[in-house]
């Protein structure tokens, strides 16, 4: 029978790989962690092998676990998104009392979340939908934290999320994000800005590779090299090993033994599905999504093979590219693209937060993005700059410094664009970011044209740029404008 001396601070439903190190991170800090699993051979498995780390109290029942946590009892759910996880959540709440907070800590759809919280909350316990960031090793050496939820609750569960997150510069790679679903909607944009992140380092790979013709290993020292300046990231850091890494069975580089066929498991198409209800251009995104889906077609892909016209293609020595100045300008097309994929992502933030007064401060992210999380990269150091520089920073790219850099990469963007598609080569993100700045700097855009459409054929009405008023053309009378 647990005692009130040895109640445990924290506790951690839920024992595969992501739950076992959460737990084992809160026990290595000094808590005392309450762990269950479904299968109790999981919760053995824990404390056999890591049981000597830390204070641990295992329970084979919901009942003695909540039994084992100190008042306001506090549990993450590490537990399969969807059905599973409401039935934990509501086996624990049955058991827990008022003020008890249970933090769900899985890429759960921001919308079950708030669903969620306002089904505890008619329970009079308090629900946390909490975005944890930064795999396996983050969970066990300190993920970067969003948690959302009750702001009441933040001062309670944060001294605990502070003392397990990762720390940059003395700062906690966590804070809280906002009412209800707010942390799981901020990490679904993450994963989404994270997608668009590992694409284009997959298409700056393609054109060294099958552009310019170096070999994995020359590919892995460039990205080496990257990762000491402007683009020094998690990601940029991994591909590099990655590159290196040689297949022990065929001697190969394991990158092309590696089917090409790229897994997702929803936060991007969540990202792309909730920016077209909140009508924001996510398109690096999108096309990081779409570009996985296509590597997937692998029929289709295999029946394409071959068999499509591909036109009068370049090959690289016949364009007359230095090798050097290319991979210089694929640096700097790659930079340009990531700069592109996070400022839509703060876009979506912003928009999701207006559209549900969460009231999310942009900054926050950027801070608690630098440590722990898949996207950390030395670059978010400036992003917390322009947001201190102006809070109400109407887009990313527009801030100062980033209008600079963006001067000293443009050139090289298009030039690498240009290329790739004289090559025939595929450079989905790259292309549409391009696209997609051209698009907010132009002065004109076609819509003048697709807004007369729509007035033709459905009658649907334009405004005009000489005054103020919706007007109609009577496209099948006199073609006299009337207002509407």
């Amino acid at each position: 029978m647990t005692t009130p001396d040895n109640l445990a601070q924290i506790g951690v439903v839920g024992l595969a790989v992501m739950g076992s190190n959460l737990a084992r991170n809160f026990a290595s800090r000094g808590h005392t962690v309450a762990v269950y699993n479904r299968s109790p051979e999981k919760t053995r498995d824990l404390i056999a092998e890591h049981g000597s780390e830390g204070s641990f109290i295992p329970s084979e029942t919901i009942a003695d676990f909540v039994a084992s946590l100190e008042r306001p009892r506090k549990a993450i759910i590490m537990v399969q998104a969807g059905p599973a996880t409401d039935a934990v959540i509501n086996q624990l709440a049955d058991a827990m009392e008022d003020g008890d907070i249970i933090i769900d800590g899985g890429n759960a759809l921001y919308t079950d979340t708030v669903r969620r919280e306002q089904e505890m909350s008619a329970r009079n316990r308090h629900f946390v939908g909490a975005g944890i960031s930064g795999g396996e090793e983050g969970a066990l050496n300190g993920p970067s934290i969003m948690p959302g939820g009750p702001k009441e609750s933040w001062a309670t569960l944060g001294p605990l999320l502070e003392s397990i997150a990762a720390d940059v510069d003395g700062t906690p790679c966590v804070t809280h994000i906002g009412p209800d679903g707010a942390g799981h909607f901020v990490k679904m944009v993450h994963n989404g800005i994270e997608y668009a992140d590992m694409q284009v380092i997959g298409e700056a790979y393609q054109l060294l590779r099958f552009g310019a013709g170096m070999t994995p290993a020359e590919i892995a020292e460039v990205f080496a090299e990257w990762n000491k300046g402007d683009l020094d990231s998690y990601l940029i850091e991994i591909t590099a090993e990655v590159l290196r890494q040689v297949d022990a069975e065929t001697g190969k580089p394991l990158v092309d033994v590696i089917l090409d066929a790229a897994g997702q498991k929803g936060t991007g198409r969540w990202t792309v599905k909730e920016a077209l209800d909140l009508g924001v251009p996510v398109t690096a995104i999108g096309e990081a999504v779409f570009a996985r889906a296509l590597s997937s077609s692998l029929d289709q892909r295999k029946a394409a093979q071959g068999n499509l016209p591909t036109g009068k293609l370049a090959d690289f020595a016949g364009l007359g590219l230095d090798k050097e100045s290319f991979v210089e300008d694929v640096r700097r097309a790659l930079y340009a693209s990531k700069l592109v994929a996070y400022s839509q992502g703060f876009d979506e933030i912003k928009a999701g937060s207006d559209e549900h007064d969460w009231n999310v401060d942009p900054r926050d992210l950027a801070t608690i993005w630098r440590g722990g999380c898949i996207i950390r990269a030395k670059f978010l150091n400036r992003i917390v700059e322009a947001y201190d520089t102006n809070p109400a920073l109407p887009a990313l790219l527009l801030d100062p410094y980033f209008k600079g850099e963006l001067e000293g990469l443009i050139d090289s963007w298009r030039k690498v664009v240009i290329v790739a598609t004289q090559l025939g080569l595929p450079v989905p993100v790259f292309a549409s970011s391009l696209s997609y700045y051209d698009s907010l700097r132009a002065e004109r855009l076609p819509a003048a044209i697709i807004q007369g459409q729509r007035d033709f054929f459905g009658a649907h009405t334009y405004k005009r740029i000489d005054k103020e008023g919706t007007f109609h053309t009577l496209w099948s009378g006199d073609r006299s404008e009337v207002e509407s």
